[in-house]
């Protein structure tokens, strides 16, 4: 199962590649810089949803158009996974786990406004994965993980809407994402 999400990902990454530097749609100016700020509606997936059902989160993103149609991004923030019980009729609850990532990728439109998009960075985490609310005792240790994340979107001048898979790897802990993200940008 680990394999298959990073070979999934790498073949998103490749295939944005491939399609970006063949395309001549003109939705990327190119020396043009963006900024954009999002909101993040976020599924957990494998371990992580042994945790946590639902998260939120916030990101900024700096976005540089190096072709018409090929952007380097930059983008951080912050992820919150909110913690769920523990079984049934138990009121002990997992702690929710806070995630900073880290990412740089691309975007390559092969239509006026639609692109894909893959991102390689880490994800710091907050509070240790799987600590137990209430549980003062047990140290669960916070950690550093790859992050990948091959995606889908939309961008029109000010609106950039886009879906995408993050997969988190690292300390045979692996988890991952399903994110909805929409954001504001401007140039700057």
């Amino acid at each position: 199962m680990k394999t298959m999400t990073k070979i999934i990902a790498g073949a998103f990454t490749a295939l944005a590649i491939f399609i970006g530097t063949n395309v001549k749609a003109q939705t990327v100016p190119k020396d043009a810089l963006r900024f954009g700020i999002g909101v993040e509606g976020l599924l957990p997936t494998g371990n992580l949803h042994d945790i946590s059902n639902v998260g939120i989160g916030g990101t900024a993103r700096l976005q540089y158009g190096i072709a018409d149609n090929l952007a380097l991004t930059l983008t951080s923030g912050y992820y919150n996974f909110f913690g769920k019980k523990i079984g049934d009729g138990t009121d002990i609850k997992y702690k929710s786990l806070g995630m900073v990532p880290v990412k740089a990728g691309i975007k390559a439109f092969f239509t006026n406004n639609l692109y894909f998009g893959a991102e390689v960075g880490a994800g710091f985490e907050t509070k240790g994965f799987g600590d137990i609310k209430g549980n003062d005792v047990v140290d669960v240790k916070k950690n550093t993980k790859l992050l990948l994340a091959p995606g889908l979107g939309y961008a029109s001048k000010s609106w950039d809407v886009g879906v995408r898979y993050e997969n988190y790897s690292g300390q045979s802990n692996n988890y991952g994402t399903v994110g909805l993200r929409i954001a504001y940008g401007f140039g700057l």
